[in-house]
């Protein structure tokens, strides 16, 4: 099989990332991620925001960086990776050695998944630009890149303006983690190949049944792959150098024919969310998964 497959798990605290991840590496799984949401606000008038996702409660989500540490120090092969990281709610100093900490810890197996977020609610309360926020997205994460390559990084921008600093240790995969974009915002295809190294399409999953284990939006991929080839061309990059992860949603990607299918429209990865919001459900549902995709 070409295709990485990974999972996706909405970690609380009595769901143990630590035995989840072990799991999905033992049966075959490529990656293993989890999301960010720091805190939802009680009221949130700009969105209609559940507090639930397929039936599993989003507001008890755990931080991302503590779960994969966790998950880290039981597993030796299986990527680990953040579904997404809300970049502009962090300080870029810090995230950066959160960042460079678990790639060296975790052996260089990190995949820093980012995001620019969408409550506007939620920003606000976390000190973000919600409405300029890809554009601090992009302020934090060139920041964080001298933070992770330089002896000596200094960076002054719009945002963040630091004169030059010491910041270890440095990340162990070189220059850095891979940095994949997620959504399918207006311009998030030149965002990738300005400052990213891959895309993960996952607006299908807010817009398909949850029923549909074999949907594939097979026409946005594909339309977003050979954009992504274009643009790079354009910038000078090797189209090759970014990849297109497949994020899905509740209920996508979960058969053997879907993953086949992404894979003839030019992904690279693929992820499967669980559905289960309990750890034996979920060790369940990764061995019925396994079963089914991973041949």
């Amino acid at each position: 099989m070409i295709m990485d497959v990974g999972i996706f798990t909405w970690t609380k605290a009595s769901t143990d990332p630590a035995v989840l991840a072990k799991r999905a590496e033992e049966v075959g799984f490529e990656s293993f991620w989890v999301p960010e949401l720091p805190l939802v606000p009680v009221e949130a008038p700009s969105r209609d925001f559940g507090k639930s996702i397929d039936g599993v409660d989003t507001r008890a989500a755990t931080d991302p960086f503590v779960a994969l540490a966790r998950a880290s120090a039981v597993t030796t092969t299986i990527k680990l990776g953040t579904g997404v990281c809300l970049v502009p709610e962090h300080n870029p100093l810090l995230l950066a050695k959160q960042v460079a900490t678990l790639d060296q810890f975790s052996g260089g197996r990190f995949l820093f998944g980012i995001g620019a977020g969408g409550l506007k609610e939620q920003q606000e309360i976390m000190g973000a630009d919600f409405a300029h926020r890809w554009t601090q997205t992009r302020d934090a994460m060139l920041a964080m890149k001298e933070l992770w390559t330089q002896e000596e990084a200094e960076y002054h921008g719009t945002y963040y303006d630091f004169p030059p600093v010491y910041s270890f240790p440095k990340p162990a995969q070189k220059p850095h983690p891979p940095i994949l974009l997620g959504g399918t915002a207006k311009n998030v295809l030149q965002r990738v190949v300005e400052y990213g190294d891959g895309w993960m399409p996952a607006r299908a999953a807010s817009i398909v049944a949850a029923t549909d284990p074999d949907f594939v939006d097979r026409e946005e991929i594909e339309r977003g792959r050979a954009t992504l080839n274009e643009l790079a061309e354009e910038a000078g990059r090797d189209p090759a150098s970014i990849q297109v992860l497949a994020f899905g949603g509740p209920g996508q990607y979960r058969t053997r024919a879907a993953i086949d299918a992404l894979e003839e429209v030019g992904a690279e990865r693929a992820t499967i969310w669980l559905r289960s919001d309990n750890e034996q459900g979920a060790l369940q549902e990764i061995e019925e998964l396994a079963s089914r995709v991973l041949v």
